[in-house]
């Protein structure tokens, strides 16, 4: 009489333990990258509403003041907090401007953008050059 081998309930709760991790490692690395996702899609927003008042800031006719200025606006379903900081530098002709991009009024910042704004009176006496 030939007898038939199968596996040992030892072996099969060893595939069963090998399986379970193994699935758990794929479902944790599936919800990281969604996280992933989501961060960049907040970032990517964050750092075109900075970009965004610096052109606003740069389109302005008046030469802006140093000092703060905030906001917000509605963006992909979420509104953001804004807070642009308008300082002067060595160059008398141009303002440093930075801007911070929020989730919540207090938060921490999602984004920041730094850039520099010329004067208008010196684009008007360059012939409207820019």
């Amino acid at each position: 009489m030939r007898r038939v081998r199968g596996f040992t309930l030892i072996e099969v709760l060893v595939a069963l333990a090998v399986f379970a991790v193994a699935v758990t490692a794929l479902v944790q690395a599936g919800a990281q990258r969604a996280d992933n996702i989501g961060y960049l899609r907040d970032r990517t927003l964050a750092s075109w509403i900075a970009a965004d008042r610096i052109t606003a800031l740069r389109l302005e006719a008046d030469w802006p003041d140093p000092g703060t200025r905030d906001g917000e606006v509605d963006m992909a379903g979420r509104t953001w907090y804004w807070e642009a900081e308008v300082s002067k530098t060595p160059e008398a002709a141009v303002r440093r401007v930075d801007v911070a991009v929020r989730l919540e009024r207090d938060g921490e910042p999602v984004s920041r953008i730094s850039g520099f704004l010329g004067d208008p009176q010196d684009r008007e006496s360059a012939g409207g050059a820019t």
